[in-house]
């Protein structure tokens, strides 16, 4: 079996500070790829090639065109036109965002920055990096969201931008298709992300103390987790069938039979039927 799957390929990780988006640049390193990572992202960089693969880290913002724009180009001029994966992972949110407030009370202009972070950022980035993907002819799109069911996510401005990722997904790939690039909306379960162990006041090592503040925090998953199963869809050699649809992590999983860092096998989705919508 081929540990380095992807040492030939290069990748875009658009947002790559914390998070999913650094799990996913550190997991596309140790498969050998090369891996531009936007955001503050000297550290991801440095662990992207510790992993065993290129990290190269680019100072971007993804709300200004032109550095959009240079940063695809710098991709063109320096891999030879070679562009085989973009994970659009931009958000910045959450310090805009309030889940007790209805709409009607949010601040507006926080609620147009939402769209603008969580959405119009992903349109901007696809847009300058297609003509890369088309140019290979036969790249990937991951649009990451959050949650792909229909339920609400507890706000209006939150729930619009990423609900409209999905969509955006689908309408990418309806034309992406015909040029051979699959496009694909991803979502992880309750993530255990570093911002939400710092909001529960807990660490990587002692997270489950954080159940005492909320009491799902056990049924959460890694970054890691979602990050495999990205790394799952971009070694997949039949994922073009996939194209145009809206995938969880915990879904992909079972599929490729992908675990945790310890061994487990979170389903989040699972879990949130049976112990959060039934609960109420």
């Amino acid at each position: 079996m081929d540990e380095q799957p992807l040492k030939d390929h290069v990748a875009l990780v658009a947002g790559g500070t914390r998070g999913a988006g650094r799990a996913i640049a550190e997991e596309l390193g140790s498969v050998g790829a090369t891996v531009y990572v936007t955001g503050r992202s000297e550290e991801t960089a440095e662990r992207v090639t510790a992993r065993g693969g290129r990290g190269i880290a680019v100072a971007v913002d993804h709300t200004v065109p032109a550095e959009v724009a240079a940063l695809v180009e710098r991709i063109d001029q320096e891999q030879d036109g070679r562009l085989d994966l973009v994970v659009n992972d931009i958000w910045g949110g959450d310090p805009v965002t309030s889940s007790d407030t209805p709409f009607w009370e949010h601040d507006l202009r926080n609620g147009m920055r939402i769209q603008e972070l969580g959405l119009h950022t992903h349109i901007l980035t696809a847009w300058h990096a297609a003509p890369l993907l088309v140019g290979r002819g036969g790249g990937l799109l991951v649009e990451m969201t959050d949650g792909i069911s229909p339920d609400d996510r507890g706000n209006l401005s939150y729930d619009l931008a990423k609900a409209s990722v999905i969509r955006l997904s689908l309408a990418e790939a309806e034309e992406l298709r015909p040029r051979g690039v699959a496009v694909v909306a991803l979502a992880p379960g309750f993530l255990r992300s570093e911002a939400v162990l710092d909001h529960l006041g807990v660490t990587k090592e002692n997270w489950l103390d954080g159940e005492a503040r909320d009491r799902h925090f056990a049924a959460s998953d890694t970054p890691d987790f979602v990050a495999r199963a990205v790394v799952a869809l971009a070694t997949d050699p039949y994922v073009f069938a996939k194209t145009g649809q809206a995938f969880a992590s915990w879904d992909l999983a079972k599929e490729f039979g992908l675990t945790e860092v310890d061994g487990a096998r979170p389903d989040w989705g699972s879990y949130f039927e049976r112990g959060v919508k039934k609960a109420g």
